[in-house]
């Protein structure tokens, strides 16, 4: 049930950047979605991640006519989960809906999130149960998906984005997690309470182009695993040991061969000796040992950058904002 001491019942989070063409209908969208879901109030809170567009002057625009809009204007492009981490930071709602700014996850889904949190859930999240994109595209999100939850260390539902509605307590913890380099849906497993995920048929784009690259998709894919699990590190130490075992039962099936004079493909040991042996296990350790040092890297390079303890993000504007300094 709702606690009369929030100003605001619903925080929307909207990460955009460069959805000049989808500002004014996903505002409308929402508008219409809260106005049926019974609530008193709300605030839609726009992160501006470095767009160079017209998306931040049509936000600014928007915002003097309704003062529920508000805006987090990042310094530069910091990428899709810092934003997010930013609009999470700066929600004040008893309840924060988390939406992607293209309109492929509708505002209206989130009424229903709202009927399960009033069940006694604090956390619930959107279970694609189908993707209106290219094949190609489906068939790497399957892959990724179950990749990520056979490596985990935690419980990572199945084909579940960003898309959810949180608790304020929720949002809370989630906030006060030191961490710099954030996978938001694993961090949202990680902190526990009572979730549930619901299935929702994800649309496509409403317009504009999409702002995840190949490379980008990658980074967030790589975050998953290599901030969730540990098992990369144990598979890599495992594979050197059953190469090391592989490459001793390997020496003696070579000396065998010599001995006896068995030619293997109409080659005979004497023919070229040590060739094929010498130029097969150079390849195949060398590469072996560049993949450990890459799983390596991974781990070491997310050390070095918690290290520095630089901020996720700088925050170049606020927009509809009244906050204490503290915040800004």
């Amino acid at each position: 049930m709702l606690n009369n001491s929030f100003s605001v019942n619903l925080s929307y989070v909207v990460p955009v950047f460069n959805e000049e063409l989808n500002i004014k209908p996903i505002c409308a969208a929402i508008e219409n979605a809260f106005l049926s879901s019974g609530l008193n109030n709300y605030e839609l809170i726009f992160v501006d991640d470095g767009s160079s567009d017209n998306t931040l002057s049509l936000i600014r625009e928007l915002q003097s006519i309704n003062e529920s809009i508000k805006c987090v204007s990042l310094s530069r492009n910091y990428g899709h989960q810092a934003a997010l981490s930013a609009g999470l930071k700066y929600s004040k709602g008893e309840y924060v809906a988390v939406l992607d700014g293209d309109l492929q996850d509708p505002p209206e889904i989130i009424n229903m999130f709202y009927k399960y949190c009033e069940s006694g859930y604090e956390i619930v999240y959107g279970v694609r149960r189908k993707r209106k994109e290219s094949w190609p595209k489906r068939m790497s999100y399957f892959i990724y998906y179950r990749l990520l939850s056979s490596l985990s260390n935690l419980d990572i539902p199945l084909d579940s984005g960003d898309f959810c509605l949180m608790s304020r307590r929720a949002v809370d913890v989630l906030n006060q997690l030191p961490e710099k380099n954030r996978f938001v849906r694993g961090l949202r497993t990680f902190i526990g309470f009572s979730q549930i995920g619901v299935e929702y048929e994800r649309s496509s784009r409403a317009a504009g182009e999409p702002k995840y690259s190949l490379r980008k998709l990658l980074k967030l894919a790589s975050d998953g695993i290599f901030n969730f699990s540990d098992r990369p590190l144990k598979f890599a130490s495992s594979l050197g040991v059953l190469m090391a075992f592989a490459s001793i039962i390997a020496g003696f099936l070579f000396i065998i061969q010599r001995m006896l004079n068995i030619k293997i493909l109409g080659y005979a040991p004497g023919q070229v000796p040590g060739y094929t042996s010498i130029i097969v296990f150079l390849a195949f350790l060398s590469g072996l040992q560049l993949y450990t040092l890459g799983v390596l890297g991974e781990y070491i390079s997310r050390i070095f950058l918690e290290s520095k303890a630089r901020p996720q993000y700088i925050v170049r504007d606020l927009i509809g904002f009244e906050l204490p300094a503290d915040r800004a």
